[in-house]
Order: structure tokens, then C-alpha cells, then sequence
């Protein structure tokens, strides 16, 4: 299948833009992989933000840009392996963390889901159009919000208002940052793959 009848199919993410390999499996097995690796790595572009336990890190963006790029399946796939191995004791979660007694473990768990919704999205367009993009990007940082700053109350013993303050106020201007990032790359990157197909 070339190309361009990929990109004009409705329902492609751009995974699927990939040369296939001998088995579908292959592909998708290094694209979940592939996917949980840049969040880890990404994760360790961290800052610590004085006065809370949440860092700003790269690891929301790239759960993000993983999610989209690969589809809700997929993308699911990769945060899973993402969170479950940083379970497990390797040290990829933000500031070369582990486990998942840190307080701010529920961002993690809300990556995964909002991996799996702007996946969605992508395969429905959200990622071919700038305002679309940022529309998914900020139903995505609100999905890791809703997990992760509850989750934050409770392990940090904090009210929910604290833990908004503490675990989401900070972050708002770095997460539309962020967002403008993906705006720019994600449509671009169609663009550019429509016209050399």
C-alpha cells in the first residue's frame, strides 16, 4: 500500500505509515517498545519544582506524542510497558524513580489513559490540523490531571485544593508549551509525508 493511499485512508495514525515488516507483530512489538523507551527517556529530561513532590519532566509529552503517533492500541501497549516496568524497579519514571509509592505515581497512571483517548483522537484526524492538535493535547493533560492530582492528595495527604495548587497550577504554562509543540510537529509531520506520497 503506498503512501498516499495511507494518508487519505480515514483512521490512520502515522504507525501506520511505517514499510511493513514481515509480520504486522514485529512492527507493532518495536513501535510499543520503541514508544515506552522515549517516554522513559523523556522522563528524564526533569526538573524538581520547590514546594512539591511533581517534577516538570518530559514524560507527559512524550506519553502524548506517543499515544497519538501510534493510536489508542499501541499506545496503550507502550504506556503499559511504560508504567509496568518502572513498577518493577526500573529507574525511567521522572528523576530516575521507581515503584509506584511516589506521590506522584497517578500522573503516570493518567499518561496511560491519555495515551490510549488521544490515540483515539489521532486515528479520528486530531492530528492533522493544528487546532485539532491542540484540542487533543488538552483533553490529554486534562486526563493526566484527573488521575494524577487526586492520586497526589491521597499519597501526599493533602485536600484537593492543595494538590491542585501543588500538583497542577505550576505545570500550566510549561503543559501549553507543550502543546504548541505538538501543534506545530504532528501536522507538519502529515504534511510532509503527503506531499512525497
Amino acid at each position: 500500500m503506498s503512501t498516499a493511499s495511507v494518508t487519505s485512508r480515514p483512521g490512520a495514525v502515522l504507525a501506520d505509515l511505517l514499510p511493513a515488516a514481515r509480520t504486522k507483530y514485529a512492527v507493532d512489538t518495536a513501535l510499543v517498545v520503541g514508544g515506552a523507551a522515549l517516554t522513559g527517556l523523556a522522563a528524564q529530561i526533569s526538573l524538581p519544582v520547590p514546594g512539591t513532590p511533581v517534577p516538570v519532566s518530559g514524560q507527559t509529552f512524550a506519553a502524548l506524542l506517543v499515544g497519538t503517533a501510534l493510536g489508542a492500541r499501541r499506545g496503550f501497549l507502550a504506556l503499559g510497558l511504560y508504567a509496568v516496568a518502572g513498577m518493577a524497579g526500573m529507574p525511567w519514571f521522572a528523576e530516575g524513580q521507581s515503584g509506584f509509592a511516589m506521590p506522584s505515581f497517578g500522573y503516570v497512571l493518567g499518561m496511560l489513559l491519555a495515551a490510549t483517548v488521544v490515540g483515539a483522537l489521532a486515528r479520528r484526524g486530531a492530528d492533522r490540523s493544528v487546532l485539532r492538535t491542540a484540542g487533543a493535547m488538552a483533553v490529554g493533560s486534562l486526563i493526566v490531571y484527573a488521575v494524577g492530582v487526586p492520586y497526589l492528595a491521597l499519597a501526599a495527604d493533602m485536600t484537593l485544593s492543595q494538590a491542585v495548587a501543588k500538583g497542577m497550577t505550576p505545570f500550566l504554562i510549561g503543559d501549553a508549551l507543550k502543546a504548541a509543540l505538538a501543534m506545530g510537529l504532528l501536522p507538519a509531520a502529515w504534511k510532509l509525508i503527503e506531499r512525497r506520497g
